[in-house]
């Protein structure tokens, strides 16, 4: 303002040359403060900018990796809980008879009389209601006849001489309906089975040679009749060097006997 006054007032030319030249460039210096001001307020401003967007991207990439990582966790641990849950499930019986439930029960205990389990296989105790249900299919009810038809299957599968039954159940080559079904001549162990056509063998043998025509004696008393009318054959039955067996009908009678 001094200069400015001093400008006005003088009348000397050079001073007032020099007062304008000092006030333009007190101009420019003020301008160019103002401008590095408004920069650095500008620049300052947009920094002030950035940083809250950065900070909110950082943020958003945090959580964005948050449930990442969660959804990996889960997608890990939801197969382990699927076993965890396939273990500790059992499937619900399907009645609550108290006889059908002792009998699944007995079922199993033979299926499970060695101790071996089969992989990949029927557990026990499913394998034991399935047969279970076949057998009150066919007889409807729990008597006596339901309870000797599970009984025989329950001695069957639990006969230690007789692996093979409960082996071929367990692994599926004898089906819960077709052991439901089957006979004791059908479920009996191969050496009981050997031991019966040996026996079936004789006994259509006996009869054969019984009703051949055979020598008459009196020397030979019947057991039944006390009488001396009977027939005789003799037949080599076993090896050559083993005696000949005698086959006898009491021809009053009807009995037969044979003697070596």
């Amino acid at each position: 303002m001094t200069v400015n006054a001093l400008r006005k007032s003088s009348r000397d030319e050079e001073v007032i040359s020099l007062s304008k030249t000092l006030i333009k460039n007190w101009k420019k210096f003020l301008s160019g403060s103002n401008k590095e001001k408004d920069s650095t307020s500008s620049s300052s401003s947009k920094k002030k900018d950035e940083k809250p967007d950065k900070a909110k991207e950082e943020s958003d990439h945090k959580k964005e990796k948050d449930i990442m990582d969660v959804d990996v966790k889960v997608k890990e641990e939801k197969p382990f809980k699927d076993i965890q849950r396939k273990q500790a499930s059992f499937p619900a019986p399907t009645t609550t008879d108290a006889v059908r439930l002792k009998c699944r029960e007995l079922l199993a205990t033979a299926l499970r009389v060695d101790g071996k389990v089969i992989d990949g296989c029927a557990s026990p105790e499913e394998l034991a209601e399935e047969l279970e249900e076949a057998i009150y299919a066919e007889f409807k009810n729990t008597d006596n006849r339901y309870k000797n038809r599970v009984r025989s299957r329950v001695a069957n599968l639990r006969d230690v001489k007789n692996p093979n039954l409960r082996t071929n159940f367990l692994v599926g080559a004898i089906t819960p309906a077709r052991l439901a079904v089957m006979t004791a001549e059908e479920m009996a162990s191969d050496e009981i089975k050997q031991l019966r056509e040996q026996f079936k063998k004789e006994a259509i043998n006996d009869a054969q040679l019984a009703t051949v025509q055979g020598t008459k004696t009196d020397l030979l008393k019947c057991g039944k009749c006390k009488k001396r009318n009977c027939t005789y054959n003799q037949v080599q039955t076993r090896s050559a060097d083993e005696p000949m067996t005698t086959f006898v009908l009491c021809n009053e009678c009807g009995n037969r006997w044979k003697f070596c």
